[in-house]
């Protein structure tokens, strides 16, 4: 039995490179002790590798695929701070400052992964966009005018934009907006390799495919034991599986489902000015970005339920509703997929993360980017336990615990 959940995570094809030839041999599990094992070798494993070993720990990865093979593959990749749960929102839930506290430390680990990706000079597509928020039925332009002035009170870069200058300034349809600084855009594969092989040169290992099934305290921290009866002794241990959650330790607040994307072909014109990262106020709601080399991505028309079988036999559908739906909200005549996948993405009641020590384990992490931004939940994630693992907790990590909803 594995300590995580096997799921069939994705299906279609992605519009980034995957080819076999890109990835990193695979490591024999060590023979020795780390400091920490990390289970995972996403995004967030990647993220959580790099930092841990900068600091100068002892790092062994297992995952039970190839690297970047799972749900980071499927992701779009617009590497925002706003949560899908509007600041507004949030506030009703935690009142102003714990809501403000909240995406006041989103919008630092936003920061903090695009100095990351300049100081490691990682090839991987990173270019910085403004992100743009259209009024939907979540907020219409009465909302996001509430909505501005909550960011603005928080001290975060946004602004809000009559329908007119949206289309005068942007090229789209007349639409309120909001329009906000410190985005970017990033090829998610690349960004994973780039971050791997930068803790691969200071030492880590990356062993796969390694399922491991099983993780039990010991008085050196813990043991993790393999599906082919392998053994990983450590002083800590993060589960970092994405949307394959580790059931027993994560609670149902947690949930997955279904969500779906296309891309046009390589080449395709611009379809609005200044590349920004578009997003709407809507419960589900589309959004759309391009790619360095000239694709579209337009993504969304999520349903509540992650069953494999079920997601993938509405792929066909749900890209036809993508081409007609993008189209309209990016004001062109037609939008034709090149590329098209269906995927399970995890969310939460408050649109941000599981990231923290699991309850009564001293030496067992959960890092989980459940919520939405999984780019950029996974640099938070990574700051926040290499800091608790410094022995300087951040003074946020308890806004993010799995744990927070009771």
């Amino acid at each position: 039995m594995s300590l995580t959940e096997h799921l069939d995570l994705r299906g279609g094809r992605v519009c980034w490179p995957e080819a076999d030839d890109s990835l990193p041999a695979a490591d024999p599990l060590p023979r020795h002790a780390v400091d920490v094992a990390i289970v995972g070798a996403g995004v967030m494993g990647a993220m959580l590798a790099e930092r841990l070993t900068a600091a100068g720990r002892t790092v062994a990865l297992l995952d039970r695929r190839p690297p970047a093979r799972g749900s980071t593959a499927a992701s779009t990749a617009l590497v925002m701070w706003a949560a899908d749960t509007p600041l507004t929102a949030l506030t009703e839930t935690w009142g102003p400052a714990e809501a403000q506290r909240r995406w006041r430390r989103v919008h630092a680990a936003v920061l903090e992964l695009a100095a990351r990706v300049a100081t490691l000079g990682l090839d991987c597509r990173w270019a910085s966009r403004p992100e743009l928020y259209l009024a939907g039925d979540l907020l219409d332009a009465h909302g996001l005018r509430r909505e501005a002035a909550a960011r603005q009170a928080a001290g975060l870069p946004s602004a809000f934009l009559e329908a007119d200058l949206v289309a005068s300034r942007f090229g789209l349809p007349s639409r309120a907006a909001l329009v906000s600084g410190d985005a970017f855009e990033v090829d998610p594969v690349a960004l994973t390799q780039g971050l791997l092989a930068a803790a691969a040169k200071r030492g880590a290992t990356l062993t796969w495919p390694a399922d491991v099934t099983d993780i039990v305290t010991t008085a050196a921290g813990v043991r993790l034991t393999t599906a082919k009866g392998a053994t990983l002794d450590a002083g800590q241990a993060i589960i970092a599986t994405g949307y394959e959650a580790a059931r027993q330790y994560l609670p149902a607040a947690f949930r997955l489902g279904s969500s779906f994307a296309i891309a046009t072909a390589p080449g395709t014109d611009p379809a609005w000015r200044d590349e920004a990262l578009i997003w709407e106020a809507a419960d589900p709601y589309l959004y759309a970005r391009g790619t360095a080399d000239g694709r579209i991505i337009v993504g969304g028309a999520d349903e509540d339920f992650a069953d494999p079988a079920r997601r993938d036999a509405m792929l066909d559908a749900k890209r036809a509703v993508l081409e007609r739906r993008g189209a309209e909200m990016l004001g062109i005549g037609e939008l034709r997929a090149d590329c098209a996948w269906a995927a399970t993405f995890g969310s939460s009641p408050d649109g941000l993360p599981a990231i923290g020590r699991v309850q009564g384990q001293e030496n067992l992490w959960l890092a989980a980017g459940f919520g939405g931004n999984g780019v950029t939940f996974a640099s938070l994630g990574a700051s926040l336990i290499a800091a608790a693992l410094a022995g300087a907790p951040d003074p946020d990590e308890a806004c993010f615990s799995p744990y927070r909803f009771g």
